[in-house]
């Protein structure tokens, strides 16, 4: 990787390009929008022809006329997956690092533009793709990046036509064999499909000397100010400049701080770090109830930039294993997205890029379903859904895409420093979003590198002290949180044990995962996998999940049932998860997948365009994830008629207040939701509390199928009552 320049990961305003600005003020010019695409074998000679067009950002699976075959590459870890599920033949083998029917191997994006003026300085930002890129400006050659996870940033100030037409050609990888086998891109043995694709933003950045090649800002909500960090390169003549800084509200624009500003000498091609510490009057905290922005102004008198910012602190308190989110107890609800698998899906298209989409995704849809938290995982997501995230205040926990569970263990063939330099590149695009919570090294790996070496080396760079979160690894530090994968539907398909799990066994568990699958820790966890119940969006189940259905619906169920089952138990399992206390957090997987013939997981999504959920998984999942939790402890499948017996409801409250009103316990018939027996009683929980009740009632006079029903009800929320359910049949 050659050329790579730093340029500050922060909100740049598209100036007015009168006289005056332009002395002064940085010109960020965007690039995104239609390209032309070519293909070819080699990779140092411009294709002659560029007979497609495709979107920036986007995938090449976009473009027009189509590119045969565009997606198609098997990993040998997809191979040997798909082998030992029966997808494959059993005797099939990959005998290299992967295969494909592509006879391609690069893709080449062209697009030409203009500038406004002259500056001391341009520089190329591609926010991200894959499979690496490399960039020619007018036929001549920058360098490249082979990072497929952040941000490649390249000067190309010496090969700028200042006063006519510009030609910039960037070439990406027709899909993982174009990068060294050193290299890290993502993997994930359960993955059909890996798109290429400029798939972030491209912008160009002219600005005179000094140039701020990043600015961090780390909040301190104790004393009411910000840390900021700014990194400056002068590449021009000596100089002694004024560096500045002010903050203002995002929304409003009003005064936030008074300006702060530092004498700075620099040297022909110096770079220098300067911290500064700037107070804001009457601070607002940002969190999920209330995401207040603030945007820091940063100055060089030649040189300028925004960094958009929020009040917070997050951490995890290991003595009361709970998240603390500006020094307050905070329980986390939401989901895994493995946004780099839905790529892959037919129905993608445009969508990650619909800005309409994705806020319907990442705001309307968490709010409805009560979520505050999501596990960004096997992939990072473009930059505009970070930014929306930010104004959405959720939670998110950033996983750096190693997945390194099954031969040939890629993470043996890959360059440490190259690993470290490509997570460091990925904290440092990141590290000024409060959405941004928790970082991720790896998912389901054991490398004693990441949490040795890797970790340590990273963790330094981010100011505001975010937790790590490492796998299978142990935490490394003392209030890092780990992660649990409790998939108790799992021994259905390949345990070997007589009798499969079944959701009775949940009466004797007290809300952790039996056995000990992950290494005992007395640090915070968080779940962001459970469940097992994956099915297609048609209802069919996939790979992992046929055995599963086949035992517990039948292997001649309808769609209909299947769904039902399936929502059922997962809505139950998210009461029980809850209940216990024993998580910092719950986040089921998938919110988005792919749906792809043999894939291993999938979404709950009926309409992908719409965002429209399959109506029983919303039916049961958005009472489970609601503030207020309740969780009836009872799963048998029968029970007595005219028996009176009590039942264990437990309650939780997520909110800070005091949750206090009527809990409700009642029999109903299945099919019109009359109720036959009921008993009531006033419940009262303290904020963040959790509450057990022994409630008696009368089970109905008449065999038949019912419902044992709870339902809470607090009065003021829009969302009262929550009901917990149990299907019970009568006998």
């Amino acid at each position: 990787m050659t050329n790579k320049s730093i340029i500050p990961v922060c909100a740049v305003l598209i100036w007015s390009f009168s006289n005056s600005m332009l002395l002064a003020e940085r010109v960020s010019i965007s690039l995104d929008g239609t390209w032309r695409v070519a293909e070819s074998v080699a990779g140092e000679t411009i294709p002659a022809n560029f007979d497609h067009e495709g979107p920036v950002p986007g995938l090449v699976n976009q473009a027009k006329p189509v590119f045969k075959d565009v997606d198609h590459y098997e990993t040998h870890e997809y191979v040997w997956t798909m082998a030992k599920n029966g997808v494959l033949p059993a005797d099939d083998k990959c005998e290299g690092l992967g295969r494909t029917r592509q006879t391609r191997r690069y893709f080449w994006f062209r697009k030409t533009f203009t500038v406004p003026a002259r500056k001391e300085v341009a520089i190329l930002l591609i926010n991200k793709a894959q499979f690496g890129a490399a960039v020619w400006l007018n036929g001549k050659k920058i360098g490249e990046n082979f990072s497929c996870f952040t941000s490649s940033r390249f000067n190309v100030t010496d090969a700028m036509q200042w006063s006519g037409t510009n030609e910039l050609v960037i070439r990406i990888g027709a899909h993982p064999e174009a990068l060294p086998e050193w290299v890290p891109y993502g993997t994930d043995g359960e993955k059909a499909t890996w798109t290429p694709g400029i798939y972030d933003s491209v912008s160009l950045q002219l600005m005179d000397n000094p140039v701020i090649e990043s600015v961090q800002v780390a909040p301190h909500i104790a004393s009411s100010e910000i840390l900021v960090q700014t990194q400056l390169r002068n590449y021009g003549k000596p100089r002694r400049v004024e560096l500045t800084h002010a903050v203002r509200t995002w929304q409003g624009d009003k005064k936030a701080s008074r300006k702060v500003s530092s004498k700075v000498n620099l040297g022909t091609d110096e770079e220098k770090t300067v911290t500064n510490v700037v107070a804001i009057t009457d601070a607002v905290l940002w969190n999920p109830e209330n995401p207040f922005l603030y945007v820091a102004r940063t100055g060089t008198g030649g040189d300028s930039c925004e960094t958009r910012f929020g009040m917070r602190e997050f951490r995890f308190d290991t003595s009361t294993r709970r998240a603390m989110l500006n020094g307050k107890v905070c329980f986390m609800r939401g989901a895994s997205i493995t946004l780099h698998r839905f790529l892959g899906d037919p129905q993608c298209g445009g969508l990650p890029w619909d800005e309409a989409w994705v806020r319907k995704f990442l705001v309307y849809i968490p709010r409805r379903m009560h979520w505050n938290s999501f596990r960004i995982c096997i992939g990072p997501v473009p930059q505009k859904w970070l930014d929306i995230a930010d104004e959405a205040g959720l939670l998110l926990q950033y996983e750096f895409p190693i997945w390194s569970d099954r031969e040939p263990l890629r993470h043996k063939l890959w360059k440490e420093d190259e690993v470290v330099r490509q997570v460091e590149e990925f904290v440092r695009d990141n590290w000024n979003h409060p959405s941004v919570a928790i970082w991720d090294a790896s998912n389901e790996t054991h490398w004693d590198f990441l949490g040795e070496k890797l970790v340590p080396a990273v963790r330094k760079l981010d100011l505001s002290g975010r937790p790590w979160e490492n796998g299978y690894s142990l935490p490394q530090a003392p209030d890092d949180p780990f992660e649990d994968h409790p998939y108790l539907f799992i021994n259905h398909w390949g345990s070997g044990k007589d009798t499969p799990f079944q959701m009775t066994e949940l009466e004797r568990m007290r809300g952790r995962r039996p056995g000990t699958f992950y290494p005992a820790s007395a640090h915070a966890s968080i779940i962001n996998e459970y469940d097992w119940l994956w099915l297609h969006r048609d209802g069919t189940p996939t790979v992992l999940t046929r055995k599963v259905f086949a035992n517990c619906v039948g292997s001649n169920a309808t769609a209909e049932a299947r769904f039902e089952f399936a929502a059922y138990c997962l809505g139950g399992l998210t009461e029980f998860w809850r209940a216990y206390r024993q998580y910092a957090g719950v986040q089921y997987l998938a919110y988005l997948d792919a749906d792809l013939p043999n894939v291993f997981t999938c979404d709950n999504l009926h309409d992908v365009k719409n965002l429209e959920f399959e109506p029983r998984f919303e039916y049961y999942m958005r009472e489970a994830f609601k503030p207020l939790g309740v969780y009836i402890n009872f799963w048998q499948p029968h029970a007595r008629q005219n028996e009176e017996r009590s039942y264990q409801v437990m309650m939780i409250n997520d909110e800070h207040d005091l949750a206090k009103g009527r809990l409700l316990l009642t029999w109903e018939n299945a099919g019109d939701d009359k109720v036959v027996s009921r008993q009531e009683m006033n419940y009262e929980i303290p904020g963040l509390g959790q509450m057990s009740y022994q409630v008696k009632v009368q089970s109905p006079k008449e065999p038949g199928n019912y419902i044992l029903k709870a339902a809470a009800y607090w009065d003021g929320k829009p969302w009262s009552p929550v009901v917990s359910r149990r299907k019970v049949q009568v006998r």
